[in-house]
């Protein structure tokens, strides 16, 4: 079977309350490590996340590189913890501007912040380097939640020649819609990294809501995941015309491990 997965998870239970996506979140790469897999698995480090309580450190070697964004520099740190009573390590995608002292989608009025789009390149192109720079060659990208959207389209055609990259296979987890407004202002625009070019979006619309970004994501992954009993009924009528492998995802499934594993190696 595939014995390296990468998961990028918008939520972690318990960094974060818990939700069907922050469970699955920890449980699922819990579940693959317990079997054997190598696992690497990433978030944002939200600013409601407490760090003392968490007991999440800076890892030096990691942090430090800049990431240009609208022709700005921004500053990437990278933080690691492990969640409580088990071994799985999880690394944190930091910003001070992107992420800070600032919530997940929305602010504290229930408005979704404005640059959510650039937020989620930030996180994508940060994950992606740092893999590169821990030399790690994962079989396959799990992704979940919007946060992690633009990661196929990157690892499919901007990171498609790394060496970490060359040959991955990206799974995206579908949940229900989650984002009110669309992802900001030239979000085609900011999406623009080495070969990838605003061009090669003209399918897509320009006002970039939640549902073009779920059909992004569904065009550069090789398979999905039902994450919820109420996926949106639009991007699962999208994603049942691609014809791509679909599996459920079923909370205490006692079976989950077993029936991941060979929905992973049927994609080799």
């Amino acid at each position: 079977m595939a014995k390296k997965i990468l998961f990028i998870n918008q939520e972690i239970s318990p960094f974060v309350p818990d939700t069907q996506m922050s469970l699955m979140g920890r449980v699922l790469p819990q579940t693959m490590m317990e079997r054997g897999c190598e696992i690497r698995t990433f978030m944002p480090k939200w600013g409601t996340i407490n760090e003392r309580r968490g007991q999440l450190h800076e890892v030096i070697r990691l942090s430090g590189m800049n990431l240009i964004i609208n022709d700005t520099d921004h500053p990437l740190i990278i933080k690691v913890a492990s969640v409580t009573g088990t071994r799985l390590q999880v690394y944190f995608i930091d910003n001070d501007d992107y992420f800070g002292k600032r919530q997940m989608a929305a602010d504290e009025k229930g408005m979704d912040y404005a640059d959510n789009g650039e937020r989620a390149v930030f996180f994508a192109r940060g994950v992606l380097e740092t893999v590169k720079k821990l030399r790690w060659v994962p079989d396959i990208i799990q992704c979940q939640g919007w946060m992690s959207a633009v990661v196929p389209l990157f690892a499919k055609t901007a990171y498609r020649d790394e060496p970490s990259f060359k040959n991955i296979k990206v799974v995206t987890s579908l949940y229900a819609k989650s984002l009110k407004k669309d992802m900001g202002k030239n979000f085609k625009q900011q999406l623009e990294f080495k070969n990838v070019k605003s061009s090669m979006l003209k399918a897509y619309k320009d006002k970039f809501d939640w549902t073009e970004l779920g059909k992004l994501a569904i065009d550069y992954s090789d398979a999905l995941v039902l994450a919820e009993p109420d996926v949106n009924a639009k991007l699962l009528d999208y994603a049942k015309e691609t014809g791509l492998p679909m599996i459920d995802y079923v909370a205490d499934d006692p079976n989950m491990g077993t029936r991941f594993e060979e929905f992973y190696d049927s994609m080799f």
